[in-house]
């Protein structure tokens, strides 16, 4: 397949096999679509059909694309042959026999405009006439057949509604020329049938997605070519690939329980089809044993030989489903609604489905496995200006909907948008509304003060994962310090009651570096979660606390218009530009950066500062003093609007790139004090992503980390000739700078977000609670506090007196009453 293609381009193939007259009808047809004709390319793949096909196609249309193949590929084959010649963005396969609607194309493309996620579409699929369902919907068995619901029937309200599918008909159908190529195209080796069941299924574990859109419509002939054959030979081809579509697809486990019981499946379907007796050749049978053969139709052996062409395509389907196992994003209990009805016969009469009820009860091939539901909370808002809190769980969501059911719950405004899960929106304290969510929950994954709002998530059941990337508490310190003492003092003693009920009452907890553990296993430690309990289920305690850092996106960021260089006034095209990314707040040192930057730019007339935030996106959190101050100093030393500039609002999320790619270098500063010992700055990953040399003041993680692999300067803090040269030499030193962002380009693969957060991805895959809090102790058991007493004073020394009683006896009692006694008077 070539990687050629012309963006915008729609490729329509079809082949033709001893069909050339159907295929005139279809070619007509899609000269009327609505649809402009110089987007349009229609390649018609002449199958071997031996006869006049390709010149009565070439006669009726020379403007179509003839690609004549010396032999009969099948359906499979023959798609494949005519999507390596198109040229289109978006390949559409359109089965000869079919026609399709107006609208076809237009609402298709329209589809894969909506969202970038959409791999393939799926059209709605008629009978000739428009009277009946040919394609809604797609379904399959538990032992492989894929089948269409309502086929043959009046379409319902359920045939108007767009939705995600497993598969879409090959008789018309449109696919991302990029995922057909990532897919491989068509197995050929199908032939036909239920190619397109194992393209789709494929498609979707990859993780994109099938859409059914029901605007998108054609018309077709049921079986207008595959009728001019036998029927046993359908049978022998829909039987042969429902087992090679099972085996291709299905997981480790789901193949084991379910690949035996469909081969015997198939046998007793073929024996049932050509009504025969299984039972003649016992002994005890009436059989006339000198007669040694015996005369079966061919619809019997067409299942047979099925079975037996399968074996032969083993070698094939091995090397198949490595890879298709191997590359698998999306998990078998995640797709499982797609599946439909699994517990479909497929065939009638008493002798076949006495056969089936044996097997569906001796085998668990109806087991019907959910996928875990998953509910995140965030605080923030989610839409196109987004801040670090919901952009960590946007990503969350994002990758935990691959293996599971997920739905991501924000806490304030909620924008309408596409994504691979569920999106809501709840009022803080409205305990009714979030109860629906707690109640549909497995699993509950929370930042911030959820619990503290919500009673149904302190009380709940369910297992709890607290996000405590961000040290709230430590936060506070530095956020509230222009509050009077006492309203302080009540704001951190609040963050720290609200951390400490999130650290008693997590099965798991997920924090953003080394550092942090280490800070939040102290803090563990006092609150009473460590212990014996939890340090028996795992001595290193990751299975309580583990490290998921702030992420990045694998696609790299893409320059698509000028945001700040040559637009800004005061910004020229040539300018060194240094971009202070994501927000200002009080913890931060601008000022010193302010005055490195206007002592440089005494003599580098052509630098550049840009603080890129400083409205928040969510708005409770107001614009803090420090972005007047920053300002005011700015105007002071007379750089403002010259050689610093601030951003009145807040770069929206899909924008940044621009920002990024525009800038020179990314600069932090801070104050030393305990929230930088313990942050995590997630604008630094962003200068990651972009391939940034750094400038960062020492004290925090990522300040390490720049350090130690080279990724840029670190600078004591306020220290402005120092900063002054750190940012001379990361703007002008071309050496220096090459280093720096090729150490950028082989640091960044670590902090993808399928890597971040695979601690999450793991523990979902077996969620479970924590062993300290649901372990043998009833009282843990309850859910309650540990911290049930004094643990000191004469009833804490007679319980530990009872303890030292049954573990060690009388005499181990009276010896450590004595020796209390020695140390407690001085003896």
């Amino acid at each position: 397949m070539t990687l050629q293609y012309t963006p915008g381009l729609v490729s329509v193939i079809l082949v033709n096999f001893r069909g050339a007259d159907d295929t005139v009808v279809a070619l007509e047809r899609l000269r009327q679509v609505d649809w402009p004709l110089e987007a349009l390319e229609v390649v018609v793949v002449e199958n071997g059909s031996a006869d006049d096909s390709a010149s009565k196609i070439r006669a009726a249309a020379p403007w179509a694309v003839l690609v004549e193949s010396p032999a009969n590929l099948g359906f499979a084959g023959g798609s494949n042959l005519g999507a390596a010649r198109a040229k289109g963005e978006y390949l559409a396969f359109l089965n000869n026999d079919a026609r399709p609607d107006a609208k076809w194309i237009s609402a298709a493309v329209s589809a894969f405009a909506s969202s970038e996620g959409i791999g393939a579409v799926a059209s709605k699929v008629l009978d000739w006439d428009g009277r009946l369902v040919d394609f809604v919907g797609a379904g399959l068995t538990w032992f492989g057949m894929g089948y269409k619901p309502l086929v043959g029937a009046k379409p319902d309200k359920h045939s108007d509604q767009a939705r995600d599918v497993l598969f879409g008909t090959g008789s018309a159908m449109f696919v991302r020329r990029s995922v057909f190529e990532e897919l491989g195209g068509f197995d050929k080796e199908f032939f036909m049938f239920f190619e397109d069941v194992d393209l789709g299924w494929r498609l979707n574990l990859l993780g994109w997605r099938f859409r059914y859109v029901p605007e998108s419509i054609a018309y077709h002939r049921h079986h207008g070519a595959a009728g001019k054959f036998g029927e046993y030979r359908e049978t022998y081809f829909l039987e042969r690939n429902a087992l090679a579509t099972l085996y291709k697809n299905l997981d480790a486990e789901s193949l084991d329980r379910v690949l035996a019981p469909a081969i015997a499946l198939v046998v007793r379907r073929s024996i049932a089809k050509g009504e025969i007796d299984s039972g003649t050749f016992d002994y005890r049978a009436d059989d006339d044993d000198r007669r040694q053969s015996m005369q079966v139709s061919k619809s019997v052996l067409a299942g047979i030989f099925g079975i037996d062409q399968y074996i032969e395509m083993l070698p094939h389907l091995v090397a198949a489903r490595e890879k298709v196992q191997s590359t698998r994003r999306v998990s078998d209990r995640k797709l499982r609604p797609l599946f439909g009805r699994l517990d479909v016969p497929a065939f009638g009469g008493r002798q076949y489905l006495d056969g089936y009820d044996s097997l569906t009860n001796a085998f668990d091939v109806l087991e019907e496995p959910r996928a875990t539901r998953v509910l995140i909370v965030t605080g923030d808002p989610l839409g196109a200006q987004v801040a670090g809190p919901a952009i960590r769980a946007w990503n969350m969501a994002d990758q935990l909907a691959a293996e599971n059911e997920v739905t991501l719950v924000t806490l304030s405004s909620l924008e309408p948008q596409d994504a691979p899960f569920s999106l809501a929106a709840v009022r803080p304290g409205d305990d009714h509304a979030f109860r629906r969510f707690e109640s549909w929950a497995d699993v509950i994954v929370f930042q911030g003060h959820a619990i503290a709002l919500f009673p149904s998530l302190r009380k709940t059941r369910k297992i709890v994962v607290a996000d405590v990337y961000d040290p709230i508490h430590l936060e506070q310190l530095e956020q509230g310090r222009e509050l009077p003492r006492g309203a302080w003092d009540r704001q951190v003693s609040d963050a720290t009651a609200v951390l400490n009920e999130q650290l008693e009452r997590a099965d798991f907890l997920l924090c953003a570096s080394e550092r942090q553990r280490h800070f939040f296993l102290g803090q563990l430690a006092a609150l009473g979660r460590i212990n014996p309990e939890s340090y028996l289920a795992d001595n290193d305690l990751r299975k309580l606390i583990d490290v998921a850092p702030f992420g990045l996106s694998r696609t790299p960021p893409v320059h698509t218009r000028d945001a700040l260089r040559g637009v800004a006034p005061g910004i020229g095209s040539n300018d060194k530009l240094l971009l202070w990314g994501g927000g200002l707040y009080n913890w931060f040192d601008p000022h010193t950066l302010i005055r490195a930057v206007a002592e440089l730019s005494e003599t580098r007339s052509d630098v550049r500062l840009f603080f890129q935030g400083t409205k928040h996106p969510n708005p409770h959190v107001p614009e803090m003093r420090i972005v007047a101050e920053s300002r005011a100093l700015a105007a002071d030393l007379g750089v403002l609007d010259s050689a610093v500039f601030f951003n009145e609002a807040w770069v929206a999320f899909d924008d940044r790139q621009n920002y990024l790619l525009e800038a020179d270098a990314g600069v932090s500063t801070h104050h030393a004090h305990i929230e930088t010992t313990f942050s995590f700055r997630t604008r630094i990953l962003d200068y990651l992503w972009a391939g940034l040399p750094m400038v960062v003041t020492e004290g925090d993680s990522f300040a390490d980390l720049v350090e130690a692999e080279g990724l840029g300067i670190v600078v004591p803090p306020q220290d402005v000739r120092a900063l002054t040269a750190a940012l001379e030499k990361a703007l002008y030193d071309k050496e220096f700078i090459a280093q720096c962002r090729a150490n950028v380009e082989r640091v960044r693969q670590s902090f993808y977000w399928d890597r971040a957060l695979a601690p999450l991805v793991e523990f979902m895959r077996s969620p479970s609670r924590a062993a300290d809090r649901f372990g043998t102790n009833p009282e843990r058991a309850a859910g309650g506090s540990r911290r049930t007493g004094k643990s000191y004073g004469f009833g804490r020394d007679f319980q530990l007196a009872l303890l030292h009683l049954r573990e060690s006896g009388l005499r181990a009692v009276i010896g450590k009453v004595a020796r209390r006694l020695r140390s407690r008077f001085g003896r």
